[in-house]
């Protein structure tokens, strides 16, 4: 019982030090372009982070609790040692300033811990091969759809003074980075919320049929909201200036492209990386002005971290499941 209340709490932190590295994705744009101060900016994004249950059908939370590996072969050993290497890549990833997934940490650690523990018969191929699919197309159907609205945009305002415009996407940007954040809360937190539900019906609290109670939902809408509002200003940084620089409607864009992505991943029950998303989507508008206008070089960073976050991860999780295997 006793373990289950340390995984349960690793979780917690798991999902703190998620809203935590992936606050930038909520962010980075609205404060690169100053429309909000750093401090506000978070504020936003928290809120937004924990009301997004009263808006998402837990279909995520189903697909990380029985879409990776095979739940037969899930235990808290298995859990524990997914939770660890998780958290090992995303305080490695946020200290490099590098914005990789935390969608993909954990996914990474469940399947390293399962091939251990029973071979790789244990993961759901399916599942894992749906999941790896959108490392490419979340960030492609961001950067396409930003694209596009960033040429509609323009199209519409094309008779208005810059000035106007830019005073109009000031309050625009808002919008969009609310309805980003409110994305991100509802596609991320569910993930947390997914293994503690396994952890219950792994030690026999809950069945497999049974409901997600709503202390769960609400612990791990919280724990993300409370680390979103510390930041992460490395990764801030990286996303909101390194990519492109962008003005107010651009960042509107962008944030607008990115919500709709993770609106549509969560209702088909889809765990993306809003990270991903968000750095295709800022490309997508920054490549609207020109091949040029993106520094392609800290993009290709971002993409070969984007790579290795699985494989790494289970790698972690397959050496700390082994340690527990010999402590024990």
């Amino acid at each position: 019982m006793e373990f289950l209340y340390i995984v349960i709490g690793l979780v917690l932190v798991f999902d703190f030090i998620n809203g935590f590295h992936d606050s930038a994705n909520s962010i980075a744009t609205v404060v690169s372009t100053k429309v909000l101060s750093p401090f506000v900016a978070v504020l936003l994004a928290a809120f937004f982070n924990f009301i997004a249950f009263l808006v998402f059908p837990l279909t995520v939370a189903a697909t990380i609790g029985k879409g990776i590996v095979e739940p037969d072969v899930i235990n808290l050993n298995v859990i524990f040692a997914a939770l660890i290497a998780a958290i090992v890549w995303n305080l490695l990833t946020w200290w490099w300033g590098f914005p990789s997934s935390s969608s993909h940490t954990l996914v990474g650690g469940l399947i390293g811990a399962a091939v251990t523990e029973a071979g790789f018969s244990s993961v759901i191929l399916s599942g894992v091969l749906k999941i790896a699919a959108f490392i490419f197309i979340s960030p492609v159907v961001g950067m396409l759809m930003s694209f596009f609205i960033s040429a509609l945009v323009l199209y519409i305002f094309r008779n208005f003074s810059p000035y106007k415009v830019d005073k109009y996407f000031r309050r625009f940007q808002l919008l969009s980075a609310s309805a980003f954040s409110l994305g991100h809360g509802g596609n991320d937190a569910q993930k947390s919320m997914g293994i503690i539900w396994v952890a219950l019906i792994v030690t026999g609290h809950v069945s497999k049929d049974s409901e997600i109670d709503l202390w769960i939902v609400l612990s791990c809408h919280s724990a993300i909201a409370l680390g979103t509002l510390f930041g992460g200003w490395r990764i801030v940084k990286t996303i909101g200036e390194k990519i492109t620089k962008l003005k107010p409607f651009e960042g509107f864009c962008a944030e607008t492209a990115g919500a709709l992505t993770l609106f549509g991943a969560t209702g088909l029950g889809i765990p993306v990386s809003t990270t991903h998303t968000i750095t295709g989507a800022i490309i997508g508008a920054g490549a609207r002005k020109g091949v040029s206008a993106v520094k392609w070089g800290v993009t290709g960073n971002i993409f070969w971290a984007w790579i290795l976050t699985i494989p790494v991860s289970a790698l972690i999780s397959a050496a700390v499941y082994g340690i527990i295997l010999l402590i024990n």
